[in-house]
């Protein structure tokens, strides 16, 4: 850390903020002395910071104090965006043009920039993270790849670095804050405060990434009545024998036709399209029921349990007993 000073860190208020991750990411950040994490002084100071400065209402009604207005602050080590909640619209670009032209600024001279979750919508403005690999919360990947087509969009990912010196940092869906926090406190202060700042507060390097928390929804936005028939007929036979031969002949087209139409129309293969749907049904069967692992494989379509173990943990990341561990919802009892 230069000359041993705290790092400035500006996080960035906007009406659209979640104030959980804000003040979640302030927290960690300005508390290092406060709770003995590390044996230096402070690595980081943090502020909020906004179009201007006062009171902000976020959208989730909390007022939100930003100390500083952009306008008056020339310098910065690191921006922090966190997560926007978006509308059923998604994101309206060039609402914010102050803050996109800002942060192009503090980028020029120098400062990391950085996301937490939907955060990269603001970011994806200064034309910064074009042609790079990002992420962010999967369910808004769709709307962060039309709004900004150039972007790589990752959203099983919980963290990527990129940029010519590393200074270009998102972080996925909701929680992986915790994994942006962590990353710039070992970058900064080194892996043994990292450690120490995770013991401390609790928080979670998203190792597995976050495909285990997705769940696959067939695109059926596509206007195909062929392949909509074909997808509506898997919600409910999925578990057949050879279901994309059926789907073939349900169909009436040529094999290589119909796998060409659906492929187009749903962005996966026929055979993928089935095997996600079946580790969908077969991650619910984990969450929610004692059924064994084979049992679970068997209902869904495999009578192999090894291919199914295989063929769970290439899509989810990890394996079903370990998704059931995660996931599964823990008995709650009452006394009396």
């Amino acid at each position: 850390m230069p000359d041993a000073r705290p790092l400035t860190v500006s996080v960035v208020a906007l009406p659209d903020t979640g104030v959980a991750t804000m003040f979640g990411v302030l927290d960690v950040l300005n508390s290092f002395e406060l709770m003995g994490i590390g044996d230096g002084p402070a690595p980081f100071r943090a502020q909020i910071v906004g179009e201007r400065e006062g009171p902000l209402m976020g959208v989730s009604g909390v007022p939100v104090p930003v100390a500083r207005s952009v306008a008056d602050l020339p310098a910065t080590d690191i921006v922090i965006v966190p997560s926007v909640v978006l509308g059923p619209a998604g994101w309206k670009r060039g609402r914010y043009p102050a803050l996109v032209e800002w942060a192009a600024r503090m980028h020029a001279q120098g400062a990391l920039l950085c996301s937490a979750c939907s955060g990269i919508f603001l970011l994806a403005e200064t034309g910064l993270f074009d042609d790079r690999d990002v992420t962010v919360h999967y369910d808004y990947a769709r709307h962060l790849e039309a709004s900004r087509p150039a972007l790589r969009v990752h959203p099983e990912r919980a963290l990527m670095v990129t940029g010519t010196r590393d200074e270009l940092i998102t972080s996925g869906a909701s929680t992986t804050w915790h994994d942006l926090v962590l990353y710039l406190t070992g970058r900064y202060a080194g892996a043994t405060v990292a450690q120490e700042a995770a013991r401390m507060f609790a928080l979670q390097w998203h190792q597995d990434g976050l495909a285990p928390y997705m769940v696959f929804e067939g695109r059926s936005d596509h206007g195909d009545a062929v392949v909509a028939d074909a997808q509506e007929w898997l919600r409910a036979h999925f578990s057949v024998a050879a279901p994309v031969e059926q789907l073939v002949v349900r169909s009436g087209l040529a094999e290589r036709t119909f796998k060409r139409r659906f492929t187009e129309a749903t962005g996966v293969s026929p055979l993928a399209y089935v095997q996600r749907v079946r580790v969908e049904e077969a991650k619910r069967r984990l969450e929610r029921s004692e059924d064994s692992v084979e049992a679970v494989g068997w209902a869904v379509g495999y009578e192999d349990p090894a291919f199914f173990r295989r063929l769970f943990k290439r899509v989810t990341g990890v394996s079903p007993a370990a998704y059931r561990r995660r996931f599964r919802v823990p008995s709650v009892t009452t006394a009396g």
